[in-house]
């Protein structure tokens, strides 16, 4: 069974008997309680797909689905059984509701590609193959993060990936909102966010050494139902949406909206645009107490739109120069003891960390938050490699390993000249497969707070779905494995079985209308010639 991400356990055949079992028009589909998402999902996708319709009911003395939620099951909530018989049918038992759902997930993948199509496009039978699968995943948290301030992507593009991520098992989404060149999310109370912020004149093609521009307006955001159909359907498919308003850097777009947000005794903020290029911006939000309120009423209406425990304040990248030479910044820090900028830095992260507690959520940020002492709640996305998700582990706060040398999916695919705008090192598939997101320095206790691993592309020269495609898969499938599976030590991984799997899996691709790199490099129309990037020799330091 080429199945992706590779189960824990599965056994083929059934003796001397039938060695499939046909869903036929009329098969009954039987949903216990607590299965209705999965039913529901089997019914819309498989129905359309297959051009088959499920009946519903009791099966009388015929071969049926039927789904189940047995809480027993080992492995939790999101582990599942699926049992296929020649007569009796498919069984899919789950430890909960998620469980039943990606059991779901499997069975589509043993109908066979044409089951990732949209409407049926043959009068071909469809047969399961008899198995019996128990499978379960490592970690809880199995997220992509996507980048809609460089680029925005439209909100069926999000709704797209969701059904992706779903295919392979992940199940938070956490989105970059906000960003120095953009801001993507609608605030009622302070509606130039959207109005100025969402808005930029021209944008840098390319990196930074690139002599080229994009002389049109770009821009986008979501409205808040438009947030809300995101997050209810991200919850069908049981993933959960993480929202990211990056501060205090990477804010020259809030800035842009409300010029007060920035250090004004420093920059005369007012001429500040939305930002049309890339890099580390030095113009980063003043760290006054107005600046606090307005975050906190920007936070208010975002933790009404989306539910997970989880949100994200960025806080990467923030360069202290306007603070160090802000009267105001420093008039701050010396009101709260404070005795540098970093400590400033941890104060604010420190302020909002008690904020989002008090309202029964948990802050997370990527490692720089460490920088000046760590919030007592908070949890970290460590990108700048291990250490910084090392440190926090023993220090017993949770993070989410996403080490940019391993799975920063915007890094370029190969070093061939072809290659579209090369960024940073090489990060193959294979490369991606052999991610380890668990340091083997970790004790048993330190490594229990790895809760989970993430995925990240981030948008600077990714300007549509179809770049965007290109630059995430097929890696993205060999990261989906990495968080599901237990595959041993990276260098006793069975990448010849993994290619073997992945040559099934394009097919599922093609039948998505997912735009991957091919394995022999990019067709013509994905290449970018003289678009300028900033490739780097040798393989990425490991830190």
């Amino acid at each position: 069974m080429d199945l992706i991400p590779k189960p824990r356990q599965a056994t083929t055949g059934s003796g001397d008997g039938p060695a499939v079992f046909t869903v036929r028009a009329g098969t009954v589909l039987a949903a216990g309680p607590g299965t209705q998402a999965a039913e529901t999902w089997l019914r819309g996708t498989l129905g359309a797909a297959t051009g088959l319709p499920w009946a519903a009911g009791e099966p009388a003395g015929q071969g049926a689905v039927r789904l189940a939620v047995d809480e027993r099951l080992p492995g939790g909530p999101e582990a599942y059984r699926l049992t296929v018989d020649a007569d009796t049918g498919v069984e899919i038992l789950g430890g909960g509701p998620a469980g039943v759902f990606w059991g779901a997930q499997t069975l589509r993948q043993l109908l066979g590609p044409e089951a990732f199509r949209r409407g049926p496009v043959t009068g071909r039978a469809w047969t399961v193959p008899v198995c019996r699968i128990t499978d379960a995943p490592r970690f809880g948290w199995r997220g992509f993060m996507l980048d809609v301030a460089r680029h925005f992507m439209p909100k069926d593009v999000v709704l797209r990936y969701l059904d992706l991520m779903a295919a392979h098992k992940l199940n938070v989404l956490h989105l970059h909102l906000t960003d120095d060149q953009g801001w993507r999310v609608e605030i009622h109370r302070h509606p130039r966010l959207t109005e100025v912020g969402a808005w930029r004149e021209r944008t840098k093609i390319g990196l930074r050494e690139s002599p080229l521009w994009e002389e049109r307006p770009h821009g986008g955001y979501y409205t808040q139902d438009d947030i809300r159909e995101i997050v209810a359907y991200a919850a069908a498919r049981h993933i959960t949406v993480v929202p990211e308003v990056d501060i205090p850097g990477h804010s020259q777009a809030a800035i842009a909206a409300y010029p007060e947000l920035g250090n004004t005794d420093v920059i005369d903020t007012a001429a500040l645009p939305v930002l049309p290029s890339w890099g580390v911006n030095p113009n980063v939000l003043a760290p006054t107490e107005a600046v606090l309120r307005f975050y906190e009423e920007v936070f208010t209406e975002l933790l009404e739109l989306f539910p997970g425990t989880f949100f994200h304040i960025g806080g990467d990248e923030c360069p202290k120069e306007q603070w160090t030479n802000s009267v105001t910044a420093k008039d701050r820090m010396a009101d709260l003891g404070l005795h540098d900028a970093d400590a400033m830095q941890s104060a604010l992260i420190s302020h909002f960390d008690r904020w989002l507690t008090e309202r029964g959520r948990r802050l997370i940020g990527w490692d720089e938050i460490l920088e000046g002492g760590l919030a007592e709640g908070a949890a970290v996305s460590s990108w700048r490699g291990y250490r910084g998700g090392i440190t926090a582990a023993r220090a017993g706060h949770d993070v989410v390993m996403c080490p940019e040398g391993h799975v920063y999916l915007n890094w370029r695919q190969s070093d061939a000249p072809e290659e579209p705008v090369p960024i940073a090192h090489v990060r193959t598939l294979e490369d991606v497969y052999r991610f380890e997101p668990v340091p083997p320095e970790l004790t048993a206790q330190e490594a229990a707070h790895i809760i989970g691993t993430q995925a990240n592309v981030w948008t600077e020269v990714i300007d549509s779905v179809r770049v965007l495609d290109y630059m995430v898969f097929p890696r993205l499938a060999a990261f989906a494995e990495v968080a599901w599976s237990e595959l041993g030590a990276p260098a006793d991984r069975d990448w010849p079985g993994f290619t073997q799997r992945m040559s099934a899996h394009y097919a599922r691709l093609d039948a998505l209308g997912v735009e991957y790199r091919p394995p022999g490099g990019p067709r013509p129309w994905q290449r970018r010639p003289g678009v300028l990037g900033r490739p780097k020799p040798g393989p990425p330091p490991i830190v």
